[in-house]
């Protein structure tokens, strides 16, 4: 059902829990001072058309919440609050980071909160604030206060898995592992989306802060403001610091496989000179033999008319020439380091 949780407050308690939106507004009436928050998932446009009648929500912001892909932002409308904030959590099944979206009304009598995703459990925030009266009883602004310290606290541990993500891509690194620059990319991807999601939200609490004096806002309020706007402020730190920690592992795996490129290379490179003096030794060595054994083969033609063929010296003389010539050859060879 799309009307999740649907209640009357007055001076910080549960006054009434009425099961349609029409009762809502009818005992809202009934109770001056009071203020209803009202919890939907997906509405459907007939709700939103209602709330739009009821509470004057401006037309451009109820057409942003009920098709939903919308930038974290705050917009003013009159004495009305906008917020669009994205949740996040950490899926450790798949080791990925799964964005949501909420969207947040805050009026003067009413607040209300419009979900696109599973997350955040807004069940708990509504508990938490039930369970201290003295803070629900502030108002309206109390419920989006408590909405935004709820998205902010989900946003540890998505933050302690991506570092967890990092320490393993630094192990990945080092062993040499080829699937790590995927890896690499999909991680910087899911911290940039990490970062639109938490960056406006300075601003977001910024505005706010500003807004405290002309508005009224609870003193006690500004200070609860004030403390998450402390934690996100850290959590932007920390997305920003885990931005740069992918951006070096990329720098130092890019290193890594030039190194290993060049390291092949020398590799291939000194092989490939050894050849070369095998080959050096083998072609001299061949050079050496082919010269006796051409003179060899040239004498031992049978032919009758051959220089020298009859001489009484002509048989050692063919000896010596083929020792000369081999001897010779194995000093050129040995001074050009071929042997």
């Amino acid at each position: 059902m799309p009307l999740i949780d649907n209640a009357v407050y007055r001076d910080g308690h549960r006054v009434a829990n009425p099961p349609t939106l029409q009762e809502t507004f009818e005992t809202l009436a009934e109770h001056p001072g009071g203020f209803a928050w009202i919890g939907l998932y997906r509405p459907t446009p007939d709700e939103l058309a209602a709330l739009v009648d009821e509470f004057g929500l401006h037309p451009l912001a109820a057409e942003d919440a009920a098709k939903g892909h919308q930038r974290a932002k705050l917009e003013r409308y009159g004495d009305t609050l906008f917020v669009v904030l994205r949740p996040a959590r950490y899926l450790d099944a798949t080791e990925e980071v799964e964005f949501g979206e909420l969207h947040v009304f805050v009026g003067t009598n009413f607040a209300v909160t419009i979900r696109h995703a599973e997350a955040p459990d807004l069940a708990r925030v509504r508990r938490r604030l039930e369970a201290a009266p003295e803070l629900l009883a502030r108002g309206t602004e109390a419920v989006l206060y408590a909405v935004l310290d709820e998205v902010v606290d989900e946003y540890a541990p998505v933050l302690a898995g991506l570092e967890n993500d990092i320490d393993e891509i630094e192990q990945q690194l080092f062993d040499g592992d080829p699937a790590v620059t995927r890896r690499i990319y999909d991680l910087a991807a899911e911290v940039m989306d990490f970062q639109r999601a938490t960056r406006p939200l300075v601003g977001m609490f910024e505005a706010l802060e500003r807004g405290f004096e002309k508005y009224r806002v609870d003193l006690e309020l500004q200070r609860y403001l004030r403390d998450v706007l402390d934690h996100v402020l850290r959590i932007v730190d920390r997305g920003e610091a885990y931005r740069q920690l992918l951006q070096n592992a990329l720098a130092v795996h890019s290193t890594l496989v030039t190194q290993r490129q060049n390291d092949e290379m020398q590799r291939l490179t000194e092989t490939s000179l050894r050849q070369s003096e095998e080959v050096k030794k083998i072609s001299s060595w061949a050079a050496i033999i082919f010269a006796p054994t051409l003179i060899g083969t040239v004498y031992g033609m049978n032919f009758r008319h051959m220089p020298e063929l009859e001489h009484p010296l002509g048989y050692p003389a063919a000896l010596l020439a083929m020792v000369a010539l081999a001897v010779g050859l194995y000093v050129v060879f040995k001074r050009r380091n071929w042997l």
